[in-house]
C-alpha cells in the first residue's frame, strides 16, 4: 500500500476529480442533470448505480467518476473501495459531501503485498480528500494497523518465524518507548511450560518465547492485549494433512492482530497501562515433540492431558492468559486464529467473540457494527465444562465429542484467566478469528485479514479514551 498519508489529504481546494455518489433507485432522476452525450457514455459502460459500479464521464475536456453505492446518505467503509482499486492515479473529491467512513476502505483498497516481488505496472496512488482535517489521523492510523495485520500474515513462516515476531515487537516497543521482555530457553520451560512444550521441537532458529511490552502509567487502568502466535502449525505429531497445513502461516493471526491493536493504543495515547503477550512458537515435528497422551504442566498450576497435539494455541494462550491476569487487568482481550469449528459456524468474515460479561460483548459487537467490522458472539455454556474433564489431569485439552468445538475452547481458556484482587471474575474477551480472506471484495484483498481489529479498538476508544 501507499504510505497512508499520501491517500487521505485535507480538501484546502486544490485541483480534483470530481466523484458523484449514486444508487440505483436514484440514478435515473440524477442523470437527468447529465448531458445526452454523458448519459449515452455511461449507458455504454452498461451503469445503473448498482453497488460497486464505477462510471467515467466525459465533462468537456476532462472528465469525472460516478460510482453506485447502497445508500449515499449512509456511507460505509467500503463503498468508495472499487472507486479506489479501479480509478487512475490523481487526486478525488466527492461531490455531494464528506467520504466520512469511506476513508478507511480507500486506503485498504490500494493494499499490495510486494515483499516478494514487484509490481511493475502498478498504478500511482489515488488520493482523495476530506473536509474534516480531524478525521485523517485516526483513519490514517487504523489503515495503517490493518496493514500491519496483512502483512504479517501474508508472510511466510520462514520469515515471520518466532524471532520475526520479536523484532516486530521490539520496533513496536521503541516506536512508542514501550519496555520489552523476551523470555526463552531454560527460563521459558520454567515459567511458561506449556509455551515451551509446543515449541520445543522447532529449529533454533524458530525457538519458542513469550514476548511481553509493557507501556504506560502504572496508575491506569491496565489493559493487557494477548494474540496467538503460532507462527506454523503443522499439527505436530497429530499431523494435518497438507491441505490442511497450506494457509498456516496464518497461524500467528492472533498475534498480528494484538500487535497492530497495542499500536493503536500507544499511538492515540490511551490512558492504560498496557501488558501485551505473545507467546511466539512453531508447532514442529521432531524426536521432542510433545505426544497425545502427554500431561503438561502450565503456568497457572493446572496440569493439562493433550488429547490432540494440533490442539496447540489454546495450550500457549493458557499461560499467556494466566500471566496477564497477574496484573489485576481492568480488561483482557486475546486474538486467536483458534478453532476450525468457528469458521464452520460462521463462515470466513465474522470472528466469533466469547466474552465473561454481557456489557463487555456488547460494547464489541455494538462498535464492530459501528465500524464495518462485525463479529458475532458464541456462548461459554457452562454445562460443557466437563468435554474437558480428564482422568489423570485436571484437564484435557481436546475433548473427542467434535460438538461446539469453538465454544469448548473458550472454555479452555476461561480456566486460566484469573480473578481480580476482589475475588471479582477479570473482565475478559476472546477473539476466535480466521484473519484471511478465501476471496477479495473491494477494499478487502484476498489474503491477510484484519477481522476483529476495528471492533476492539473503538470500543476500547469509548471505554478508555
Amino acid at each position: 500500500m501507499s504510505k497512508p498519508v499520501e491517500l487521505i489529504q485535507p480538501d484546502r481546494g486544490q485541483a480534483a476529480i470530481d466523484i458523484h455518489l449514486v444508487n440505483k433507485d436514484g440514478f435515473a432522476d440524477w442523470a437527468k442533470k447529465l448531458t445526452a452525450g454523458q448519459r449515452a457514455a455511461l449507458e455504454a459502460q452498461k451503469f445503473d448505480g448498482s453497488g460497486y459500479q464505477v462510471g467515467i464521464v466525459p465533462d468537456g475536456e476532462a472528465w469525472f467518476a460516478v460510482g453506485g453505492v447502497a445508500n449515499p446518505a449512509e456511507l460505509s467503509s467500503w463503498c468508495m473501495a472499487k472507486l479506489a482499486e479501479t480509478l487512475p492515479a490523481g487526486t478525488y473529491r466527492r461531490v455531494e459531501g464528506d467520504p466520512g467512513p469511506a476513508l478507511f476502505g480507500w486506503q485498504t483498497a490500494q493494499y499490495r503485498f510486494t515483499r516478494y516481488r514487484e509490481e511493475k505496472d502498478a498504478p500511482g496512488p489515488r488520493v482523495l480528500l476530506t473536509r474534516d482535517p480531524k478525521a485523517i489521523d485516526p483513519v490514517i492510523a487504523e489503515a495503517a494497523a490493518a496493514a500491519k495485520v496483512m502483512d504479517l500474515v501474508n508472510t511466510p513462516a520462514e520469515d515471520m518465524g518466532p524471532a520475526a515476531l520479536e523484532a516486530e515487537a521490539e520496533a513496536l516497543a521503541k516506536s512508542h518507548r514501550a519496555q520489552l521482555s523476551v523470555t526463552k530457553g531454560e527460563t521459558l520451560e520454567r515459567e511458561y511450560p506449556m509455551v515451551h512444550a509446543v515449541g520445543r521441537a522447532a529449529s533454533r532458529e524458530h525457538a519458542p518465547r513469550l514476548i511481553h511490552l509493557t507501556w504506560g502509567d502504572e496508575k491506569h487502568p491496565v489493559l493487557a492485549i494477548v494474540g496467538k502466535g503460532v507462527c506454523f502449525d503443522s499439527g505436530g505429531l497429530d499431523v494435518k494433512p497438507a491441505s490442511g497445513m497450506l494457509l498456516m502461516k496464518k497461524d500467528m493471526g492472533g498475534a498480528a492482530h494484538a500487535l497492530a491493536l497495542a499500536g493503536l493504543v500507544m499511538g492515540a495515547g490511551l490512558k492504560v497501562r498496557l501488558h501485551l503477550l505473545v507467546p511466539a512458537v512453531e508447532n514442529a515435528i521432531a524426536g521432542n515433540s510433545f505426544r497425545p497422551g502427554d500431561v503438561l504442566r502450565s503456568r497457572k498450576g493446572l496440569s493439562v492431558e493433550i488429547g490432540n497435539t494440533d490442539a496447540e494455541g489454546r495450550l500457549i494462550l493458557g499461560d499467556a492468559l494466566a500471566r496477564a491476569s497477574e496484573e489485576n487487568p481492568d480488561l483482557v482481550i486475546d486474538f486467536a486464529t483458534l478453532t476450525g469449528a468457528a469458521r464452520v459456524a460462521l463462515g470466513p468474515d465474522l470472528p466469533a467473540l466469547m466474552a465473561r460479561r454481557d456489557d463487555t460483548a456488547q460494547a464489541l459487537l455494538d462498535a464492530g457494527k459501528a465500524h464495518d467490522d462485525e463479529c458475532w458472539r458464541l456462548p461459554l455454556p457452562e454445562s460443557y465444562r466437563e468435554w474437558l474433564k480428564s482422568d489423570i489431569a485436571d484437564m484435557g485439552n481436546a475433548p473427542s465429542n467434535g460438538f461446539a468445538g469453538a465454544s469448548v475452547a473458550g472454555l479452555f481458556l476461561d480456566r486460566f484467566v484469573g480473578e481480580a484482587k476482589d475475588g471479582t471474575p477479570i473482565d475478559w474477551a476472546h477473539f476466535d478469528t480466521f484473519a484471511w480472506r478465501p476471496a477479495a471484495k473491494p477494499g478487502r484483498p484476498k489474503g491477510g485479514a484484519a477481522l476483529g481489529l476495528r471492533a476492539a479498538w473503538h470500543m476500547l476508544q469509548a471505554r478508555f479514551g
